[in-house]
């Protein structure tokens, strides 16, 4: 049976991006559960269909976030059937192993496509509508591997890190409107995209879990919310390192690599 969590009244329709696994499913389905209306969009719609006869309480809404237009019009649909949008949880990313002597630019420029420029295309309908209410809760989920440069990050980690400097720039302008901002730093999670990964990933830990942890967070206010707490403790020391004690750690504790 899904958990289900008393959510604050405010919260009557969330928005969900990349919902159709991981971790983003697991929050739609708890969410619902609580009794929040949940608008679940991600570019599979065979996946969101799936998803939305899970609950009564969640409507699907096909989207690719790196089209401008599109995200638009889906915000707009959302806030027409459902009502105004609550809580935008934007969790659309796309994750592509790449060491630096293996760079390759259009990997790069689709990452960042996706994972930053697609966050921008669906914040720029709802940013003006919550300042309009003077209401809302915006969460972005970037990752810890946004906090320093790591090794076959090149493709991932500088959008994670765009996204948690994003999320602190508009965290300050949009208080003074009455609309929260969130960032959300994971470490590793077992989803579809972490299969594709060929490295030992610490103190991974399942989907469920972690909307568990997202969801208390976000019900508690406050800026961040990272985990689990080992690498939370780990990536914020590495934070505050000198490059030269950085570099000799990461090289340390980064497994080698088959040639």
């Amino acid at each position: 049976m899904q958990q289900s969590y008393r959510l604050p009244p405010a919260w009557k329709v969330i928005w969900i991006t990349g919902a159709s696994t991981g971790i983003g499913r697991e929050l739609a389905l708890s969410l619902a559960a609580s009794g929040a209306k949940v608008a679940v969009s991600a570019r599979s719609a065979e996946k969101l269909t799936e998803l939305e006869r899970a609950s009564p309480n969640i409507k699907a809404y096909p989207l690719d976030v790196t089209n401008p237009e599109q995200s638009a019009a889906t915000a707009s649909a959302i806030a027409r059937d459902l009502g105004p949008i609550d809580v935008a949880i934007l969790g659309a990313g796309l994750w592509i192993p790449m060491a630096g002597d293996d760079f390759d630019a259009p990997d790069v420029i689709q990452s960042m496509t996706v994972n930053y420029i697609g966050a921008a295309n669906v914040l720029g309908p709802l940013i003006p509508a919550m300042i309009a209410r003077k209401s809302g809760h915006i969460a972005v989920i970037a990752s810890v591997a946004g906090y320093r440069g790591l090794p076959q990050a090149t493709a991932y980690a500088p959008t994670k890190a765009a996204l948690i400097c994003l999320c602190e720039t508009l965290y300050l302008d949009l208080k003074r409107h009455n609309v929260a901002v969130t960032v959300i730093n994971p470490g590793f999670v077992d989803t579809p995209m972490t299969k594709v990964n060929d490295f030992p990933m610490p103190f991974l830990m399942g989907p469920q879990e972690a909307a568990d942890i997202i969801i208390k967070g976000l019900i508690g206010g406050g800026f961040e919310i990272v985990f689990p707490w080992r690498m939370k403790m780990l990536t914020k020391f590495t934070r505050i390192l000198p490059y030269s004690l950085f570099f000799a750690l990461t090289k340390r504790i980064t497994p080698k690599r088959k040639t």
